[in-house]
């Protein structure tokens, strides 16, 4: 019975565990009011990020995308192979824990500074 009562115990402090891990996650719409465009580089600036929280970005999908991209992709600005390209408009993205890079490939948009790094405790 022992036994039994621990194993309880240890799973009820795991699911609250995880349950307040979720109730901290934050949104961020990318760009702020102006959205996802250009010179948006700096815009994570300043911020703490969480593994988990969510982030919006808003533009037009007939102007701009968002590509989840390596940091090879990041750094020179180019879609590596099996990237996951949104086209939404309206794109949620939840945040994995350490770096996330996130660019525009339409082109000269990420040269441009359309393209956020972040890490994610």
């Amino acid at each position: 019975m022992a036994l039994g009562r621990g194993s309880a115990l240890v799973l009820l402090v795991c699911f609250f565990v995880l349950n307040s891990e979720l109730a901290h996650a934050a949104t961020y719409t990318v760009g702020g009011p102006g959205g996802w465009t250009f010179n948006t580089v700096g815009w994570p600036n300043g911020k703490r990020f969480r593994a988990g929280d969510t982030l919006v970005f808003n533009y037009s999908p007939s102007a701009h995308n968002v590509v989840a991209v390596n940091k090879g992709g990041y750094d020179s600005c180019k879609t590596p192979r099996g990237a996951k390209v949104y086209r939404s408009g309206k794109d949620q993205i939840r945040l994995a824990r350490g770096q996330n890079y996130f660019i525009c490939n339409f082109v000269g948009h990420c040269e441009s500074g359309m393209k956020i790094a972040i890490n994610a405790a």
